[in-house]
Formats: structure tokens, C-alpha cells, sequence
């Protein structure tokens, strides 16, 4: 199918789950724990805090003029509204090297009228036939040129929405939190265009007020601004605005500063985005013999509206939506994984405001959410305080039985309703606090969990994270039968605490995690309960301060300690690693793990070792490798074995318009002096660009397992295939205007019979966006 399903996670193990025998002596633990942090929270600011300096000062911004003109958005930048604005220069390499000047000459101009925001870069180059410029899809331009702009509207340094662009005029959006780590699935809806010239290129990029969230005052606004520069050849440059100090936590606070924007509005921020989905799905009766029946047919309006209540605040409703994704998950390995397979959210509707619901522990996992009915959202920030909450029936519950060792799952066919509520407050040196809620509940059952959160930044090179949770859960008969869940009402805490150390070349890191055995999340995706583990990591790093063919030496160091909440050891590891970037954009890692680890009774002393590297010769090819190898423990079989795994890909631009994906997976292991299993998945995408709104695309995953029978100690099949085919056409105007036309189909095969088609789908989905 177009729509993925929702992924069954691995059900091989069916160990019994075991239950806290001292809940009060957990409880008292985690409880000194957080009066440890919230003593911390409150005595701590009576000492005071280092402010940070801010480059392009708040005393002293740039100013930026309105525009003098109109501006076509082409790429060529020759509107007399150009001529007027303000130019700032990008002198600083800040990668490889650090705040040298760079190879390459760049100028960001920045202007606006009552309705946009505009950006345009002039990117001379001294060989313009080298620019790497190709057609993509939205947020996947891999190794080409590349321009973008962060705006921190609140000038608070907390966040910042970032917008690329490409020569091409391909777009990729995301936001950035106050340490520069960006979520790239958040979508926003403006205008880009570049073309390249015999100088160099041009891009113009133009930002709608209305898309944008900023301060409510008609006076004069001050922004923090960043301009960045990608220029990927033999080594990938990256170039910017003003100096950039890598011993500093805060990246936002390093932005320059911009004045202006008086007096604009950011309209009435309405945008009603209805859609027109429709499927066919056919099925064989009994597979593989049966012929082909409609299982499913329907045709479906849908509609989604925003609103911004204020400038800030956005309230998003959903009526018979729809959360398909049409690009098919990534191909992971499930054999032999104790414990459930993460998968990235790709639904607009989740994915718009997401940072606004982020918690230092995954609580919050919308995948949870399958087949809503309905949907509200309102989400934003409105001065020192970020609101985040949602509530969302959904047609089929799903949920995950974690464990010290293993987890389980299930899909249920009965409703829930779920709402989360996550509110968040800025303090003292770009530091936060929050407060989350989430419950879920229907057909007998419900899980609430609740929980405080923060980030602390004593100085720039320091500060503490920390969550603390509880929950509260109850399952109905069957499921406590089935899934040896404990009976009646029951719950626990969660508690987590890291302290972060970072200068210009080292990182230091310490941590502590306590998860209680009856912790439950079932919004979130925690699918390891009742243990506790103490880490420490060291990374240290160097850079060159010239030319070199080198580009970064790195090496780290990671210890953790596990226990089961009732103390049992359950792994105590030493990682230690090397890694190597240099000419030709090549890369090597080597690093080694010893460990001893304690699993369903039995103790393992394990060695293994992971080489990893690639290079990308130039923008058209790219070509990476990952093995792994050594001892490894047969988790279904409770036995010691030896693993190997190797992972090629390949990546070949044949021109601007047609991409070639490869990558494959092989990982065999054996115990007792014979193999156990072998698994081969290779994967294909071939994608041809029309131009950077519209393509054709094909999906191919082909999964061959194959297992020695003898050599279990349980009974299984000898082998299995599936093979996954996709086919998409997609026209994009922005992130929800958009068609989609597809087809796709599953085929599996067994011991008794060859690989035969089970079903096929087509699908077609038509959304627009009306901003009003």
C-alpha cells in the first residue's frame, strides 16, 4: 500500500515480563533524585549565570530597509528593491576550519515589504562548471549546493525556523532548537529560485509574514539572523555571517541581530487545506492460492483548517483526515531485535509544531496514532511560555509491553481517544522548564502519564538536563492474560538526568536513567522499561587551521552501566571509537566494544567491532559502507554467537533530472559452530525529476531470510521472502498543495511456495492549500 502500515514489531520472544518486587524502594530512590534536581532549579539562580555576548548586538543591529520595489522571485536579484537592501558579507569558514576566510565569495541581502520577508544570496564561485546543482525532492538534496537562513523571530534564542535553498530551487525547511539540532519535518510555505550564472548563482528566497511567528507590536522588531553557506567540493565548506564558538552550547545565541518590520502584519494566518483521497486495495482470498477480492475501496473528502488565534498561538482542526504518508519506510533488519523498531513521523499534521511537543524522553510518538477520525491541535509561544496540545480520536489502538529485555506489541480494533498537553517557559540564561500530560483511553483501558522536564545552562560550556515522569495505567482482561500485564491499576516513574560539558575541542558527558518496571507510555515510544543505567562519554576533536588534506580527527569514548530496577547487572560496555574526514569527502570510523551483558538468566562476555566509511567523489556520486562483526547473543535461543554484517550504498546522480539509490543489507550468524540465519534486504529508488515541483519515483525492497532449522531450539520456518513495490507520481506546489497518484503491492513467499502477490493498491490523494 501507499499508506505504510502501521509496522508489527517483533514478537520472537515470549519471556514472562517480572514485576517490581519493592515499589516503595524505587519510588524512594528516583524520589531523592528529583529533590537532588529541583534543589538544583531553585538554589542555583540565586548565585547568578554568565550571560552570553550576542555578535551583531542588540544595542546595535543592522538595519533593514523596506523594499523599494517589487521582487519577482527568479534568482536573478535585478529589482531596484535589491539596490537598496542590506547587504551583510559571509567572511567566516566555520567548517572544517574555524573562522578562517573562506574560499569563496558571498553577499546575503535582506529587505521586506508588508508581506514578506526576502532574502537573496549572490554565490560567486571561481568555477562555476563545478556547482553542484541537481533536481530534488523537497528536504533530500544530499550533496549539492546550498543556501539557508535562520530566523529567531523572538530574538530569545531558544529556536529558529531555517529555510534552504539550491541553485535549483529546491527547497528543505525545518526548525532549529538553541544547540542548532534541526527537526526537518516541519514544513513552511514560501517562495525560492536560483539559476546559476558565469559568476557564480543567485538565489531569492521570499518568506510570508503570515507563515512566520513573531512578536505582536507594531514598532520596530529585532530578529536574530543567521546566513550559511554549503559549498561541497573536494571537502564540504561550510560558511557563514559572523564568527561561530564550537565550546559555546547555545548555537542561537551566536546569530547576528537585524532591526526592522514595522508596522507589518502577519494577515489574517488562515489556511483551510481540504483533500480528496481515494484507494483500491485487492487482496487474495487465501493466500497464495485465491484469487483477487476487493478488500478495501473508498473515496474520501477531508479537511484540515489553521487559524492563528494570535500571531503565535495556531489552533489546527481535522475532520475525517488524511495521515497517510506516500513514501515507503526505510528497510530495517527485524530479526533477532529484542525490542520495537523506530519509525519516523512524515504526517503534516503531526509534524507541524512538533518541536513545540519534544521532551528529553520519547513520550510523545504520534506513529502511535494510526487511523484518527478526527484531530484539534493549538500550539505556540506567546512570550517566555510554549504551548503544545493535541486531542485525537483514533479507530485502532496500538500498543507496545516493554521490558528490562524485551518488548511486545499489538493492535487492537477498538477507538481511543488520546490528548497531550505539553507546556514549556523560558528562565534565566537561555535555560527552559515544562510540564507534559498525556492520556489515552478507550475500551476498558487508559494510560496517563505526567511528568516535569528542563535544561539548565549554568554557562556557555555547561548544563544539566533532566526529566522526571509517572504513569498511571489499567488494561482490560484479555490483554493482561495475553501480554502478562499486571492486573487492576498499576504504575511507576521514570527519571532521567545528563550533565553536558562542551569547549572548543571537547565534549564531555554524564548521565543517569531509572525507569521503573511498570512505567507505561502509550503516546510515546519507550519500548525499555525497568532498569537504570549510568553513561559517560568523551569526544574529542580535532580540526586543521590551514589547507590540509584532512578535515576532522574525532575520538570518543562511551562507558554505560545497566542494571534491572532489582539490581541485576544487565550490561556493563566500554565503546571506544576513531573517526577520520578528509580529501574527496571521504570518511573512516573504527571502533570497538567490549561488554558483559546479562540476558534471561545466562551472562555474556561480547567483543565486537564496527568499520564504517565513505566517500563522494563528486556531486553526481556518493558511495558508503558500514560492517559490523564479532560476538553477539542469538536472542531467541538464549546462546552466544558470532555476527557479521555488512551494509553498501550507493548513490548516482545521472544528470540534473534522474537519481539512483542502492543499498543493501547482509548479516549472517552463527552459533555453535554452524550459521542460524541469514538475512539479504536490498533496497532501490529511481526518481525522475520533471523539474523541482514534479516527479516520477519507484520503491523496490526485497527481503530474503533465510534460517538453518537444526540450529534452533525452537521450531521455525526455513525461510521467508517479501518483496515491496512502489510507484509514485508527485506534483508539489508547496509542502499541502499537492498530487499524488500511486500504485504498490506486497508479495511474500515461504518453504511451500514461491514468491507470489498477496495484494496491490492504488491510490490517489489531491490536497490544496488556501491561505487567507
Amino acid at each position: 500500500m501507499i499508506a505504510s502500515s502501521y509496522t508489527k514489531y517483533n514478537n520472537e520472544l515470549r519471556l514472562s515480563h517480572e514485576k517490581s518486587a519493592d515499589m516503595n524502594r524505587l519510588f524512594s530512590s528516583k524520589s531523592k533524585v528529583l529533590l537532588f534536581l529541583l534543589f538544583v532549579i531553585f538554589y542555583i539562580p540565586l548565585f547568578g549565570f554568565e550571560e552570553r555576548g550576542k555578535p551583531g548586538s542588540q544595542e546595535n543591529p543592522y538595519l533593514v530597509p523596506k523594499a523599494a520595489s517589487a521582487i519577482k522571485i527568479d534568482g536573478e536579484l535585478d529589482e531596484e528593491a535589491w539596490v537598496h537592501a542590506r547587504v551583510l558579507e559571509l567572511n567566516y569558514e566555520i567548517s572544517p576550519r574555524e573562522n578562517v576566510t573562506p574560499p569563496v565569495r558571498t553577499e546575503v541581502l535582506f529587505t521586506y515589504d508588508r508581506s514578506n520577508f526576502y532574502i537573496g544570496f549572490l554565490c560567486y564561485d571561481p568555477d562555476p562548471s563545478q556547482i553542484r546543482a541537481h533536481l530534488s525532492d523537497r528536504d533530500a538534496f544530499g550533496n549539492d549546493d546550498w543556501v539557508a537562513v535562520e530566523i529567531d523571530t523572538y530574538n530569545d534564542s531558544r529556536r529558529a525556523f531555517t529555510l534552504f535553498s539550491t541553485p535549483m530551487g529546491v527547497q528543505a525547511d525545518g526548525i532549529s532548537n538553541a544547540a542548532g539540532i534541526k527537526d526537518y519535518n516541519w514544513d513552511m510555505i514560501y517562495d525560492s529560485a536560483g539559476k546559476i550564472f558565469d559568476w557564480g548563482y543567485g538565489i531569492e528566497i521570499a518568506v510570508p509574514l503570515s507563515s512566520l511567528r513573531f512578536q505582536r507590536t507594531k514598532d520596530a522588531q529585532i530578529w536574530g539572523i543567521n546566513a550559511v553557506r554549503g559549498y561541497p567540493r573536494s571537502v564540504r565548506y561550510q560558511i557563514w555571517a559572523q564568527p561561530y564558538d564550537r565550546g559555546n552550547t547555545c548555537r542561537v545565541c551566536q546569530y547576528l541581530r537585524i532591526e526592522g518590520f514595522e508596522d507589518v502584519s502577519p494577515g489574517r494566518n488562515i489556511e483551510i487545506n481540504p483533500t480528496l483521497t481515494a484507494l483500491r486495495t485487492d487482496e487474495r482470498d487465501a493466500f497464495p492460492e485465491g484469487g483477487f477480492t476487493n478488500r478495501d475501496s473508498t473515496a474520501e473528502a477531508g479537511l484540515t483548517a489553521r487559524w492563528g488565534i494570535t500571531p503565535n498561538l495556531i489552533l489546527s482542526g481535522t475532520a475525517n483526515p488524511d495521515f497517510s504518508q506516500v513514501e515507503a519506510d526505510a528497510a530495517q533488519l527485524d530479526i533477532n531485535q529484542p525490542f520495537a523498531l523506530f519509525y519516523p513521523e512524515k504526517r503534516p499534521f503531526f509534524t507541524e509544531g512538533l518541536d513545540f511537543f519534544k521532551t528529553p524522553l520519547n513520550v510523545i510518538y504520534t506513529r502511535t496514532l494510526r487511523d484518527p477520525r478526527w484531530g484539534g491541535k493549538l500550539s505556540g509561544k506567546e512570550g517566555a511560555g510554549a504551548l503544545g496540545a493535541y486531542l485525537v480520536e483514533d479507530r485502532t489502538t496500538n500498543l507496545i509491553f516493554p521490558g528490562s529485555q524485551f518488548s511486545r506489541s499489538t493492535s487492537l480494533e477498538h477507538s481511543n481517544t488520546s490528548a497531550v498537553f505539553r507546556y514549556g517557559g523560558d528562565i534565566w540564561n537561555n535555560s527552559n522548564i515544562g510540564v507534559l500530560f498525556t492520556n489515552r483511553a478507550g475500551g476498558g483501558d487508559f494510560n496517563r502519564v505526567f511528568g516535569a522536564d528542563g535544561r539548565l545552562r549554568f554557562s556557555q560550556s555547561d548544563e544539566i538536563v533532566f526529566q522526571f515522569l509517572g504513569s498511571r495505567t489499567k488494561y482490560g482482561e484479555a490483554i493482561v492474560e495475553d501480554f502478562d500485564q499486571p492486573d487492576g491499576e498499576f504504575g511507576d516513574e521514570a527519571l532521567m538526568g545528563t550533565y553536558i560539558h562542551k569547549t572548543r575541542h571537547l565534549q564531555l558527558e554524564f548521565g543517569y536513567l531509572d525507569i521503573g518496571p511498570d512505567f507505561r507510555a502509550d503516546l510515546g515510544f519507550m519500548p525499555r522499561v525497568g532498569y537504570r543505567q549510568f553513561h559517560a562519554l568523551s569526544n574529542y576533536e580535532w580540526r586543521p587551521k590551514t589547507s590540509s588534506w584532512w578535515s576532522r580527527f574525532r575520538l570518543k569514548n562511551y562507558a554505560q552501566y545497566q542494571t534491572s530496577s532489582e539490581g541485576t547487572v544487565l550490561d556493563k560496555s566500554l565503546t571506544n571509537s576513531f573517526s577520520f574526514e578528509g580529501i574527496s569527502q571521504t570518511s573512516l570510523t573504527i571502533a570497538n566494544t567490549l561488554s558483559r551483558q546479562h540476558y534471561n538468566g545466562v551472562e555474556f562476555d561480547l567483543i565486537q567491532f564496527i568499520v564504517s566509511g565513505g566517500i563522494i567523489p563528486s556531486g553526481n556520486l556518493g558511495f558508503n559502507i558500514l560492517t559490523t562483526f564479532g560476538d553477539s547473543i542469538d536472542y531467541a535461543n538464549t546462546r552466544k554467537g558470532k555476527t557479521v554484517l555488512l551494509a553498501p550504498s550507493f548513490l548516482w546522480n545521472i544528470g540534473p533530472h534522474l537519481r539512483l539509490n542502492l543499498s543493501h543489507l547482509y548479516e549472517k550468524m552463527n552459533v555453535s559452530d554452524d550459521w542460524l540465519y541469514r538475512a539479504n534486504i536490498s533496497q532501490a529508488s529511481i526518481v525522475y525529476f520533471f523539474n523541482a515541483k514534479m516527479f516520477i519515483r519507484t520503491i523496490l525492497q526485497y527481503y530474503d531470510y533465510k534460517y538453518n532449522v537444526s540450529n534452533y531450539l525452537t521450531p521455525v520456518e526455513p525461510k521467508s521472502t517479501q518483496f515491496f513495490t512502489q510507484l509514485l507520481f508527485s506534483y508539489k506546489i508547496n509542502p499541502r498543495t499537492v498530487l499524488f497518484l500511486g500504485y504498490s503491492d506486497n508479495q511474500f513467499g515461504g518453504q511451500d511456495y514461491g514468491i507470489t502477490r498477496k495484494d496491490y493498491t492504488f491510490f490517489v490523494k489531491i490536497g490544496y492549500a488556501w491561505v487567507i
